[in-house]
């Protein structure tokens, strides 16, 4: 006999789908939405509110990709249930640059060093400097105390090196360190 999966159980019934309100700022702007219990809060910014400079990389909270501010503290996203951020003031890469396109202090230091090459993990890692950046710790300006900071993102093209010099650079134009 053919083994015939039971959908039904697999597939959650969208009528049984537990939804709750949650009310939050993301980049200064107050959001409230009816979301499910289960929605990733990468999902309800990608999909619900179009913001979709944070990405999606493992899916796992490994790759760093999607990591965003939450409170002020660096968080993944992907691990984060939408509703763990009710009343919240989330960062998203798309509050760094100025309102004119104007590049923050941090987003200009990567450019200026070519601390990327595809992209794909930048805002992420430019999102967890920000987090260090934010705090009041002193900040080790060496290559290792660097790669410290940035050792929860993971880059395929860069080899880091320029991203270390990005982060040197922005911290003493921010008289970090």
């Amino acid at each position: 006999m053919k083994y015939k999966p039971n959908i039904q159980k697999i597939i959650p019934n969208e009528s049984t789908d537990s939804k709750n309100m949650i009310t939050f700022k993301v980049n200064g702007l107050e959001i409230s939405r009816s979301v499910s219990t289960r929605l990733h809060l990468a999902d309800f910014l990608r999909h619900e509110i179009g913001l979709t400079g944070t990405h999606v990389g493992c899916e796992h909270g490994v790759c760093g990709a999607c990591t965003i501010l939450l409170n002020g503290q660096a968080v993944r996203s992907c691990l984060t249930f939408a509703v763990q951020a009710d009343g919240a003031e989330i960062h998203t890469i798309e509050s760094e640059a100025e309102d004119d396109g104007t590049l923050s202090v941090l987003q200009q230091a990567f450019e200026d060093c070519h601390g990327l090459q595809c992209g794909f993990c930048t805002p992420g890692m430019i999102m967890n400097i920000r987090s260090y950046f934010n705090s009041n710790e002193k900040l080790d300006l060496s290559d290792d105390g660097i790669r410290e900071i940035i050792s929860g993102n993971l880059c395929r093209c860069t080899g880091y090196a320029n991203i270390v010099s990005a982060v040197r650079q922005a911290a003493k134009q921010l008289g970090k360190g």
